[in-house]
């Protein structure tokens, strides 16, 4: 799982780490992130390579797809083949934030993000340094910084000592990264159903949706 040396970490608050990132992304590499959960392994979704690297890296099964993460509303649709209303209204209340919304997805896109290739979970963060490079990057596929199995990093220190270079360009460090994971909601039936409750209550889904 691990590569060559420890991929260097910077610090999120620093200005020029988020240009490090954009290169690094921009170069089809894998950069590790904080987010409103736990660290998470990115790439690119324009960039097959960093995707098949995230798989490689964590050794997570081709079957499970990876979600994506996006900066802005419009980013989203560029990743969907459709959008149903249910995703709009649900979008419209609980993001940024703890909500992953399950829809269609491009096929093209679908063949790198694995799983079925059919569906495709995206969600638009509220951790500040995340949301500003999806806005720039793009949309980023990801998933959490572990071994496949393993608990997921809470530290940039220990995705440092979990991930080498070059399965891992960089590290950025947001400090301590414990939160709820996101509640899942599909989307793509009607109407929605629940894969994961997480820090929204299902029922605050339901009462959304009437």
């Amino acid at each position: 799982m691990t590569g060559v040396g420890a991929p260097p970490v910077l610090d999120a608050a620093d200005a020029s780490s988020l240009d490090a990132a954009l290169d690094a992304l921009e170069d089809g590499l894998v950069v590790s992130v904080p987010t409103d959960t736990v660290y998470g392994l990115a790439a690119r979704i324009d960039r097959p390579a960093g995707m098949a690297s995230i798989f490689s890296a964590k050794g997570r099964p081709p079957g499970l797809a990876l979600p994506v993460l996006v900066g802005r509303w419009r980013q989203a649709r560029t990743v969907a083949a459709s959008w149903p209303r249910s995703a709009s209204m649900l979008a419209a209340r609980f993001w940024p934030g703890a909500l992953t919304v399950v829809v269609p997805v491009d096929p093209a896109l679908g063949t790198h993000l694995g799983g079925d290739g059919k569906s495709v979970g995206l969600r638009l963060p509220r951790q500040k340094f995340v949301q500003a490079l999806c806005r720039r990057a793009g949309p980023l596929a990801t998933t959490s910084a572990n071994v496949h199995g393993a608990p997921p990093c809470t530290t940039a220190e220990e995705v440092r000592g979990t991930f080498g270079a070059p399965d891992v360009a960089l590290v950025i460090d947001g400090g301590t990264c414990d939160g709820e994971p996101s509640t899942v909601a599909d989307c793509t039936v009607s109407p929605p159903s629940c894969l994961r409750e997480g820090a929204i209550a299902w029922s605050w889904i339901e009462a959304s949706l009437r």
